[in-house]
């Protein structure tokens, strides 16, 4: 396994402290030694370090001491070391903040393990820092419908090609009309994928001030910049080994973007103030309403950039384009929303099914799921959705015309009248009778129509 990042080594015997550089070295850590408390402090007030390895037991005193006066940043992952017989000093440095302990004489092989180990933990913890700091969007499953069969095709066949691939799985790019459903599909994505277990990051990219993105993102070393008082790491690092999903992407800044590029390209991260490129290994799903292109003619996003995420895109539709769908959704959001309320969802009843048809929906899923648990709280007749009215510039249409239904060039309505009276002889099972009760025409007009398809 490789082992990348700075490691502090506080060990006083010179030969196995040889040995563990060594064997560190070899895994890809950069490995600076101290032989007491002194030479720590010094170079804990000189580098950032990413870990830090030290015995319990020093010539000057105990390490727990560094533990005690916060010398070591909270961000550096501590493993202690302890002779037999010394656990009960190694429990009280975990108490104090260190992340596992080793009982000499220990494997080498096992130092690694347990190191790695502990540079998962870490990107865990930023992941729970993030998500307190980030209102947690609930957990909810995509409804696809008819209307996005294709999507889900595209996702399916995205998931088959990550879990062949061999190494990086490429960007993905979601696009769609605000309130549309992006994030929820870029969450369907990784939970389905082969990266469900590990992290998933979200980040709206227009709620991080400018000033503060590149931090957020690609993390900082102490001192980079006021305030910066030990370092961090940012969301990509943190998504280590899952998903990173950016929201309204084109709220970046240039030079931002320019910076996400190489981090997809590359596969490292530079964080703010430091040295060293680290290497992650991150899924990266970008969203966007906005059209890149337009955007990258008016020079206000990277062309290389929209390149590289403009393999696999993704478009989600308006729900004014998603027909019948409409309803079958809107009773989805109907039940969990009655569940949280802690009632039974009502049936949709014919008015309120009209009205969700005939509405043109500008605030997408977003406003349906308003609208439906507006209706829930304050309604009487729940789910009759009388508050909404035929959008501007919409006729109250049929209940059964889909408003995405536009009269095509070469339309002719008798071709149009003959071909419901066939539907509902089909739907009738060829009662003429029953066929005209569903058309609300006698009996003789459905005949009429009839002969005259006859007719030569």
């Amino acid at each position: 396994m490789k082992l990348n990042g700075s490691l502090l080594l506080l060990e006083d015997e010179p030969l196995l402290r040889r040995r563990i550089e060594a064997h560190l070295t070899r895994l890809g850590a950069e490995v600076t030694g101290a032989a007491t408390l002194a030479e720590a402090r010094q170079a804990l007030a000189g580098l950032d370090f990413d870990f830090a390895l030290l015995d319990v037991n020093l010539p000057d005193g105990r390490s727990l001491r560094l533990l005690e006066e916060k010398a070591v940043p909270a961000s550096v992952v501590t493993v202690v070391m302890t002779a037999e017989g010394g656990v009960a000093g190694a429990v009280e440095a975990m108490r104090l903040g260190a992340a596992d302990y080793l009982v000499k004489p220990f494997d080498l092989d096992e130092l690694a393990v347990r190191l790695g180990r502990a540079r998962r933990d870490r990107g865990a913890r930023r992941d729970r820092e993030h998500r307190r700091r980030q209102e947690a969007a609930r957990e909810e499953e995509f409804f696809f419908g008819a209307a996005l069969e294709d999507v889900r095709r595209q996702l399916e066949k995205i998931i088959a090609a990550d879990r062949r691939a061999q190494g990086a799985t490429p960007p993905v790019l979601i696009e769609g009309e605000t309130g549309t459903g992006k994030t929820t599909l870029a969450r369907w994505l990784h939970h389905h994928g082969p990266r469900a277990a590990a992290p998933l990051i979200e980040v709206n990219c227009s709620a991080i001030p400018e000033t503060l993105a590149e931090s957020e993102l690609f993390g900082h070393e102490r001192g980079a910049f006021t305030d910066a008082r030990e370092a961090r790491i940012g969301l990509i690092e943190a998504a280590e080994g899952g998903t990173l999903f950016l929201d309204e992407l084109p709220s970046l800044s240039l030079p931002i973007q320019a910076k996400l590029l190489k981090a997809i390209e590359d596969r490292v991260v530079r964080r703010v103030g430091g040295r060293r490129e680290l290497p992650v290994d991150v899924r990266i799903i970008a969203a966007t309403n906005a059209d890149l292109r337009s955007l990258v003619a008016a020079g206000k996003f990277r062309e290389d950039l929209l390149h590289r995420l403009d393999l696999f895109r993704v478009r989600t539709p308006p729900l004014r384009e998603r027909g019948d769908d409409i309803i079958r959704l809107a009773e989805s959001i109907a039940g969990r929303v009655a569940r949280n309320y802690g009632f039974t969802p009502p049936p949709i009843p014919p008015e309120g099914r009209a009205r969700l048809l005939r509405h043109a929906w500008p605030g997408n899923v977003r406003e349906l799921a308003h609208e439906i648990e507006r209706s829930l709280v304050f309604e009487d007749d729940k789910l009759a959705f009388r508050s909404l009215a035929p959008a501007e510039g919409v006729s109250a249409a049929p209940a059964w015309v889909s408003p995405a239904f536009q009269i095509p060039e070469g339309f002719v309505l008798d071709e149009a009248i003959d071909a419901l009276v066939a539907r509902a002889l089909r739907q009738s099972e060829g009662n003429v009778s029953a066929a005209a009760r569903l058309l609300g025409v006698t009996r003789d007009y459905v005949r009429y129509r009839l002969n005259s398809r006859q007719a030569p």
